[in-house]
């Protein structure tokens, strides 16, 4: 299995997880503190992968090169989508064939999704089944948000229907996100424009005998949606059981499990947890409770204030006597003037200052 080849599809504009989203693509979302590209670049050299092709929006580009990630040994190329121009996920597959080649087959993983799968075993199943393609499969409670397989014998996949309606779903086993494709993938893709390999691809694979799944029980969490993205921190945060610099909060109580990034200030009679990550340079007030929160870099928090099931941006600042109710996204650099309440699954857009309590649902912008 040498010099093997991933290509990573990270082209979209997040719309679900805006306006945190209008700051950085989906896959630089921290996780528990880590960029989520950085755990899938670790996971990829530690399965034997050498190149990685990113496929990716030039913004996204932009905003990768400027995290300077570790690439892990990697070698790291890129793909530019063309602009105004969506390619779907088999069109920047087929964008990328020149980097990808036709010498052997490839994996490919959406940039948006955390995972445990041994990719080298995926790759060791796809080349003895003689597929076309492999797709990684987990089970899930509700199979009608994602593409859901049917197997049969020798897991062959029997039918591939991407979403099915509510209580339409053949099986509970969906598409993880992962594949391993063969380079004659490339014949049934279009030259140009969009086309979706769930949709388009997929089927016509499923009818032809040639698409294959591969079934896992480890770890699968997508990040797709606000509370997704909560709930993989929260995941992440009951495995790992992070509590970095806890010398910096002898005045404040902890609720395990936290993680704490570097250069962390926290006030007296605060109390930080359970399921809170706080990013570096993170500057919180006395008398603060925050739980079951994500709290980006460079954040300050104003005393008295509580911060309950929320997500705060980059550089965000949030006053003195603030209440920030569940599902509230506070963008990076917003502004919370003091004695704010901010009503559950409210947004705040980007340097937005908001200086009323506002009880509606809303987007503030």
């Amino acid at each position: 299995m040498s010099y093997l080849k991933a290509v990573i599809l990270a082209g979209g504009f997040a719309t679900r997880l805006r306006p945190l989203s209008c700051s950085r693509p989906k896959t630089l979302f921290p996780i528990v503190n880590k960029p989520l590209l950085q755990g899938i670049f670790e996971e990829l050299a530690s399965s034997d992968v050498e190149e990685v092709v990113l496929a990716v929006n030039a913004l996204t580009q932009f905003h990768i090169k400027q995290q300077k990630l570790s690439k892990c040994g990697l070698k790291i190329r890129y793909v530019i989508d063309p602009p105004k121009t969506p390619l779907g996920t088999a069109g920047s597959i087929k964008n990328a064939e020149k980097l990808v080649g036709h010498d052997k087959s490839f994996i490919v993983l959406n940039g948006d999704i955390l995972t445990s799968i041994d990719y080298k075993q995926l790759f060791n199943v796809h080349v003895n089944a003689d597929a076309l393609a492999t797709i990684a499969l987990c089970k899930v409670d509700n199979p009608c948000r994602y593409g859901v397989a049917e197997l049969e014998e020798g897991n062959r996949i029997k039918r591939f229907i991407e979403k099915p309606a509510e209580g339409q779903a053949p099986t509970n086993l969906i598409n993880a996100g992962v594949y391993v494709l063969s380079p004659k993938v490339f014949d049934y893709i279009p030259e140009r424009g969009y086309c979706s390999i769930e949709h388009e691809i997929f089927p016509v694979l499923a009818k032809e005998h040639r698409l294959f799944g591969h079934m896992f029980n480890g770890l699968w969490m997508d990040i797709g949606k606000p509370e997704d993205y909560l709930l993989t921190n929260k995941f992440i945060l009951d495995r790992l059981a992070l509590a970095n610099e806890l010398k910096t909060f002898k005045k404040a109580k902890v609720e395990m499990p936290i993680a704490v990034d570097t250069h962390v200030v926290v006030g007296k009679r605060t109390v930080i947890g359970p399921y809170v990550t706080l990013g570096k340079n993170v500057v919180i007030g006395d008398n603060v409770q925050i739980c079951n929160s994500i709290i980006f870099s460079d954040v300050k928090i104003g005393n008295n204030t509580i911060v309950d099931g929320a997500i705060i941006g980059e550089g965000a600042i949030v006053g003195e006597n603030v209440h920030v109710n569940k599902r509230c996204i506070i963008a990076d650099q917003a502004k919370i003037r003091d004695n704010v309440s901010l009503n559950e699954d409210l947004a705040v857009c980007p340097a937005k200052e908001v200086s009323e309590t506002i009880l509606k649902r809303n987007i503030i912008c």
